[in-house]
């Protein structure tokens, strides 16, 4: 079983300011640089948002100071058959005009990927 041991590592924070969330999608940070196995959206706004994952189509829905995690190795999956690929790109809209906070990505990857 230790073949299959990972060391967990934090890629880092991507992040966008209220004042720059528009209502046409724009890229939260960078893309993925690394295969994301676990990833946190933070809704630190005061308002409702649109998280998309080709800049064009609504895919969450994340309401006002609050979260959405996404883990899709829960049940072990060990291989690269169910994650975030390199080169994904996460983008966020408003449903409403926010006056405050930011939108936050956390990415949890396995060292060597």
């Amino acid at each position: 079983m230790s073949g299959f041991a990972k060391s967990v590592k934090f890629d880092t924070l991507r992040s966008i300011a209220f004042g720059s969330v528009t209502g046409s999608y724009l890229p939260i940070g960078t893309a993925f640089g690394h295969i994301v196995r676990l990833m946190k959206i933070v809704n630190n706004t005061n308002a409702d948002m649109f998280i998309s994952f080709d800049g064009t189509n609504d895919h969450d829905y994340i309401p006002a100071t609050s979260f959405a995690l996404y883990d899709l190795t829960t049940n072990g999956v060990t291989a690269t058959e169910f994650v975030l690929k390199i080169g994904t790109q996460v983008y966020v809209k408003q449903n409403t005009a926010p006056t405050s906070g930011s939108v936050f990505i956390t990415c949890v990857y396995a060292f060597g990927e």
